[in-house]
């Protein structure tokens, strides 16, 4: 298998997107809430660690004046900035003990503008492009003037730090873009992977990705058939209560069915009911060809890719095979062959982060003769003796392969809930929400 793919030409270098996805404003607003906990346990960290060599400048006479004593961030959230990015705004609540028996509270706001950038390896990585604090007092135990104790603690916090790594207040945004382009296991041979084209575009209505779906048989990525029309992410409803809306093409399901096919994964052995004895009483040239009764057995290899084709609300599952009779022995012994066109259809939903894919059964199906060493056969008898068993086998054994159903763009720690999966002519559309999903230890 894997010679036969070197031999095939290079992986067509067009790069288009076949799926894509946008985040909300309201899965902006989740993010940014479970964030918060994590922001507060980072700036724990930076403002009470007990010297805190990097957040307070170097004077011991600042360190035993002022000690930060508790953290509570009572503010984060995130604001899309059109056509550029996400504005960050964080108010802490900082507990200050300046001597052992008082102590008061101060405000810190940290203010940065965030946008995404492209690596060179093709990830992309959240950056801050600006950032400003500042600093004033809520409440004291002691009388003192709140303007010139909030500039002393200004100047006693190093707000470089803070800014140099404002992007880890957020839940590791960066690990996490990272693992979008991670390689997703579909059969043992093949594996899925998802490519942005470009850095998100931000806009009213979130943050709009393309991506392009790459295949793997045996590690090597395949040359998928030329999508006959472009994809775009459809336009977001300005006002969806999901938190994300993924899309996919016709092209995607296609591709995906294109790949298991090159991997062989739905070439199948189909056992029957017949045996050679019970079909030479109906095709009688049989009897020449064996002398003991042996189990009639079917191999099914496609002639011409799977086809997906979605309308409004039904996708459709178009299959072009050969299909092989034989005899079962060492080696195989095809005595004839037909050809067999069936139209599935497809049933689409979401499990946890992958697409399940299942056949819901068969629609319509064409049978004929190709090849015969036993003479001419009609038709009408191949559909007797052979199309029950195609038409219950060969749907179970693809449904077998799918099963494990195929991971969805995502990123690490992250699962989908309320999925709804709407089929359109050309898309399938899933808004869906985000669930942190937390692991012990």
């Amino acid at each position: 298998l894997s010679i036969l793919l070197s031999l095939l030409v290079p992986a067509h270098t067009t790069r288009s997107p076949d799926c894509g996805g946008i985040l909300t404003p309201s899965g902006l607003s989740y993010f940014a809430e479970i964030s918060k906990p994590h922001a507060e346990t980072v700036l724990r960290q930076d403002l009470m660690a007990p010297t805190v060599p990097n957040l307070l400048h170097d004077s011991p006479k600042a360190s035993s004046r002022n000690q930060i004593s508790s953290v509570r961030v009572a503010e984060l959230t995130l604001t899309l900035i059109p056509d550029s990015g996400l504005r960050l705004s964080i108010d802490a609540d900082l507990g200050v003990t300046p001597a052992p028996s008082t102590t008061k509270v101060m405000r810190l706001s940290i203010l940065s503008d965030l946008h995404v950038e492209m690596n060179p390896e093709g990830n992309l990585e959240m950056v801050a492009s600006a950032c400003k604090t500042s600093m004033e007092e809520m409440q004291s135990t002691e009388k003192m003037d709140s303007k010139s104790s909030s500039s002393s603690m200004e100047k006693e916090i190093n707000v470089d730090k803070i800014c140099l790594e404002v992007t880890k207040l957020l839940l590791l945004p960066n690990e996490r873009l990272m693992s979008l382009t991670a390689q997703f296991p579909i059969t043992p041979t093949c594996q899925v992977q998802y490519l942005p084209l470009a850095v998100p575009m931000f806009s009213e209505q979130g943050i709009s990705i393309s991506l392009q779906t790459i295949f793997q048989v045996v590690g090597m990525a395949i040359p998928l058939p030329v999508s006959p029309v472009p994809f775009s992410m459809p336009e977001p409803a300005s006002s969806s209560p999901s938190h994300l809306t993924l899309a996919f093409s016709e092209h995607f399901y296609s591709s995906l069915f294109f790949a298991l096919e090159m991997s062989g994964a739905f070439n199948m052995t189909i056992p029957t009911p017949l045996t050679t004895a019970t079909l030479t009483q109906k095709i009688t040239q049989m009897s020449s060809l064996f002398q003991e009764d042996l189990p009639v057995m079917l191999q099914a290899v496609f002639r011409s890719s799977p086809r997906v084709v979605l309308e409004e609300g039904k996708a459709v599952l178009k299959l072009f095979l050969t299909v092989h009779v034989g005899a079962e022995t060492p080696a195989f012994q095809s005595f004839l062959s037909m050809n067999v066109d069936m139209t599935a259809g497809l049933l689409l939903s979401v499990a946890d982060t992958r697409m399940m894919i299942s056949t819901a059964g068969i629609e319509e199906t064409e049978l004929s003769l190709a090849t015969s060493d036993v003479g001419p056969v009609p038709d009408a008898l191949l559909e007797e003796l052979f199309l029950p068993t195609i038409r219950e086998k060969v749907p179970a054994q693809m449904n077998e392969v799918l099963s494990e159903g195929v991971f969805l763009p995502h990123i690490s720690s992250f699962t989908y809930t309320d999925v709804n999966v709407m089929i359109h002519k050309d898309y399938v559309l899933v808004p869906c929400n985000l669930k942190l999903q937390v692991r012990s230890g």
